[in-house]
């Protein structure tokens, strides 16, 4: 595990060396953690003026699970709803990710035509578990995001969300060496990505690099409050882990506990008017069929800001 701050009272639960801190912060999260989906919901009548009592009920899933899922009464329409009540939620530094649009926000529906249409999220086809921004540098780390529905698709399209930080508890149970493994900066390396031209544009006549190899941990803490992140893809190409036992060990026992389901995940089928919001849980979406009625489109605003009130120091009970 990186180096990073220490959480209240000078202890750290993601500290390999610190198994108290561990323990306490173990039973403070199986304490609190959600059974059903339905434990994620909050109903709010204007998302662009959230009340006390509707940011508190977000705030307080997202500071137990790290995601809430909200329900629009009235449906509202537009990008306004995404970036409104992200700023709301103290989510304002958005991330100005390739194949956005102009506002920093993406349309996710389908694409039949251009660039867009050659990546996943722009097709009707399954996406299996992954984080926002594994491939993203470290100083442009994905900490939170929200997802907001416009319009579901006719058939499928349904979500599913774990908590990473379940994950790591999972891990941590079954063997700490496989945090320890995740842990390294270079666990995982995503390849470099080529232009859209693809040739012709460096002094050898090679293609140019829009994004350059990235290397990183799968676990690490972000400063200041060493809040756990986890970057993840399940996908298996276009990606490269370390290659020693101990990470052969710790990507099998990771994936065992992504394919083994169970009362930790979460599945729902966001309808016109629902959203997610967290600091950046693991997800996946089931493959979908379009309709002239129904065309599934969700906005995607991805920040480099946890949601407020859920960092480690408002997390104190389990530090003390």
């Amino acid at each position: 595990m990186t180096t990073s701050p220490t959480l209240p009272g000078g202890r750290n639960p993601f500290a390999l060396d610190d198994d108290d801190a561990y323990r306490r912060w173990r039973d403070w999260k199986l304490a609190g953690v959600p059974r059903r989906a339905e434990d994620l919901l909050v109903e709010i009548d204007d998302p662009s003026r959230l009340s006390d009592s509707e940011r508190d009920a977000i705030v307080a899933r997202c500071r137990r699970s790290n995601m809430a899922v909200y329900v629009v009464r009235s449906s509202g329409e537009g990008k306004d709803v995404a970036r409104v009540l992200g700023e709301q939620l103290g989510l304002r530094r958005l991330d100005a990710n390739w194949l956005a649009d102009e506002d920093g926000i993406s349309t996710l529906s389908v694409s039949e035509h251009g660039t867009r249409g050659e990546y996943i999220p722009y097709t009707n086809r399954r996406i299996r578990w992954h984080t926002d921004g594994y491939y993203n540098a470290p100083q442009r780390t994905i900490a939170g995001m929200l997802l907001h529905c416009v319009e579901r698709a006719e058939e499928g399209g349904g979500s599913r969300l774990l908590d990473h930080e379940i994950v790591y508890l999972l891990l941590r149970d079954a063997d700490a060496a496989h945090v320890r493994a995740l842990s390294a900066s270079d666990a995982m390396s995503i390849p470099a990505r080529a232009d859209d031209a693809g040739h012709g544009d460096t002094p050898d006549g090679g293609a140019s690099v829009a994004r350059p190899e990235q290397p990183g941990p799968v676990f690490s803490l972000l400063a200041p409050g060493g809040d756990l992140h986890m970057r993840y893809t399940a996908r298996t190409r276009s990606i490269a882990w370390r290659d020693d036992p101990a990470t052969r060990a710790a990507v099998q026992a990771l994936q065992a506990i992504l394919d083994g389901g169970g009362p930790w995940v979460y599945s729902l089928r966001l309808e016109p008017g629902m959203g997610v919001v967290c600091n950046n849980v693991l997800h996946e979406r089931e493959g979908f069929v379009d309709s002239a009625q129904r065309r599934r489109q969700l906005l995607r605003a991805r920040y480099h800001d946890r949601v407020a009130g859920t960092h480690a120091s408002h997390r104190a009970a389990f530090a003390h």
